[in-house]
C-alpha cells in the first residue's frame, strides 16, 4: 500500500494517540509526547467528522485536564499545532493551553490588539481552481505543492508560502481565479512532507527542476505566468 508522507504522519499520530488513550485508561498520567499526540488526534478527528475549525480547537483543549498528565507537562505543552483535513481543505489547527479543560491561566482582562504580520519579498501569482470543490490552503503550506487542480506558476511559488497570518486559510472556489501573495520560507529552508515533491533542502542544486519533474509526472497543473501575460 502506497502512502503519502502526510498520510504516514497521520497514521503515526493516531498510533501514538491510541497508546496514550490505553495508558490513560490504565490510570497512568501522560508524558509530553503522549499529551501532544492525544490533543492533536482529538482535533483531527473532529475535522474528519465534518466539524469546524473552532470545534476542533475546543476538542483539543477539553480532552485532558491537569490530573491526566505528569507534573510539569502542562507547563511544557502550552500550545499544540496540527494539520487537519476539513471538508473545505487542509488547515493548521492551533490549540492554546491544551491541558486544563480549556482554561487559560493568567489570561489578561484586555488582550493587546493583534499586530498585522509584515512580509518581505512578496510575489503575486494568479491561481485558478479547475476542480469542482472548494480548496483551502493554510498559511504554513509550501505553495508549490498545493492541490494538483490549482493551476498557477509553480516555479514562481517554489520555496514560498501564502503571505497571510499563522493559522489563516485562503479559499479557492470552483472555477475562481484568485491573486495570491507569496513570501519566502525562512530558517533552514528544508521541506519535508507536504505532497512529497521536494523532501529536502529547497536551495540544493537542481532541487527546483527535480521538484518540477515530479509535479508534472504526478499531474500537477502548471502555467508559466510570464508566457500567459503575453
Amino acid at each position: 500500500m502506497h502512502l503519502t508522507p502526510t498520510e504516514r504522519d497521520r497514521l503515526l499520530l493516531f498510533t501514538a494517540a491510541e497508546l496514550a488513550r490505553s495508558r490513560r485508561a490504565r490510570g497512568l498520567r501522560l508524558n509530553v509526547p503522549e499529551t501532544i499526540a492525544l490533543v492533536a488526534d482529538a482535533a483531527c478527528e473532529v475535522a474528519r467528522d465534518g466539524g469546524r475549525l473552532d470545534e476542533a480547537v475546543a476538542a483539543g483543549r477539553s480532552v485532558l485536564g491537569p490530573g491526566d498528565v505528569l507534573p510539569g507537562v502542562a507547563d511544557c505543552v502550552t500550545e499544540v499545532q496540527v494539520e487537519a483535513v476539513f471538508e473545505d481543505g487542509t488547515r493548521l489547527v492551533v490549540i492554546p493551553a491544551p491541558v486544563g479543560g480549556g482554561l487559560v491561566a493568567d489570561e489578561p482582562d484586555e488582550p493587546d490588539e493583534p499586530t498585522a504580520p509584515v512580509f518581505e519579498d512578496v510575489v503575486t501569482v494568479r491561481v485558478e481552481n479547475t476542480g469542482d470543490v472548494p480548496i483551502g490552503v493554510t498559511s504554513h503550506f509550501h505553495f508549490f505543492e498545493v492541490n494538483p487542480r490549482l493551476r498557477f506558476d509553480r516555479r514562481r511559488a517554489y520555496g514560498r508560502r501564502a503571505a497571510i497570518g499563522a493559522g489563516e486559510t485562503i479559499r479557492f472556489d470552483p472555477g475562481a481565479t484568485v491573486e495570491v501573495g507569496l513570501t519566502p520560507f525562512g530558517g533552514a529552508r528544508m521541506m519535508v512532507g507536504f505532497a512529497g515533491l521536494v523532501d529536502g533542502p529547497l536551495d540544493a542544486d537542481g532541487a527546483l527542476e527535480r521538484a518540477m519533474e515530479r509535479a508534472i509526472a504526478c499531474g500537477y497543473l502548471h502555467v508559466d505566468q510570464e508566457e500567459e501575460e503575453l
